[in-house]
């Protein structure tokens, strides 16, 4: 492609359409996240600290090679937390049902389809993939609570699902020390905005009554 009279080359990745939920439990009064282990958020912390890493790590026989473990950062420089998130990659269900599922593999809750609430959609990883993110709301009680999540353990998947108060949102969301995606940040000032409101009008009313 020529910009200019300039001929560029770009790198890109054509990768899956993805959803991501937003998950505020009402028994507890908080919001429902999850743990992982992100390989690239922990290679990039390497980095970082001038901590290089081998891609092929095999010796002139083949056999692999292990690193020095004294050289290496702990594994929990590579946890992250995020919005219960997933793929779109079944053309039979829609962005809703995926939803659903994600909700339930991740964090166990079993959600009603219609309760789940668009938030918006928008482009992610603009510099590399462009793909379509879509981002959705939804309020979980105890009640629906049917397994305890995690993932798919066959997919490879090790997810710890974790409860952030309601009231300790902004304490959260910019401490610095804690990695997270922006997605987080970004919900949650959409929830103070489009949620909370609603949530502090119940609360005065209960009271009055």
């Amino acid at each position: 492609m020529e910009a200019n009279g300039i001929r560029k080359y770009w790198d890109f990745m054509k990768t899956h359409d993805s959803v991501s939920i937003l998950i505020f439990n009402t028994t507890r009064e908080s919001f429902v996240l999850v743990k992982q282990f992100r390989p690239a958020v922990y290679m990039c912390e390497c980095a970082r600290q001038g901590i290089l890493i081998a891609a092929d790590m095999t010796t002139s026989t083949g056999c692999p090679q292990s690193p020095v473990a004294a050289e290496l950062l702990p594994a929990s420089v590579g946890v992250t937390y995020e919005l219960c998130a997933g793929i779109v990659d079944k053309p039979s269900l829609s962005l809703q049902e995926i939803a659903k599922e994600e909700v339930l593999e991740e964090c166990g809750y079993n959600v009603p389809v219609g309760n789940l609430q668009k938030i918006t959609s928008y482009r992610s990883g603009v510099g590399v993939t462009g793909s379509k993110h879509t981002m959705f709301y939804v309020e979980v009680s105890d009640d629906l609570l049917v397994g305890k999540g995690g993932g798919q353990a066959e997919e490879g998947e090790l997810i710890d699902v974790v409860h952030i108060p309601l009231r300790d949102w902004q304490k959260f969301a910019f401490d610095e020390r804690v990695p997270k995606t922006a997605g987080v940040n970004f919900a949650f000032m959409w929830f103070q905005n489009s949620i909370a409101p609603q949530l502090q009008a119940s609360k005065c009313l209960l009271s009055s009554s």
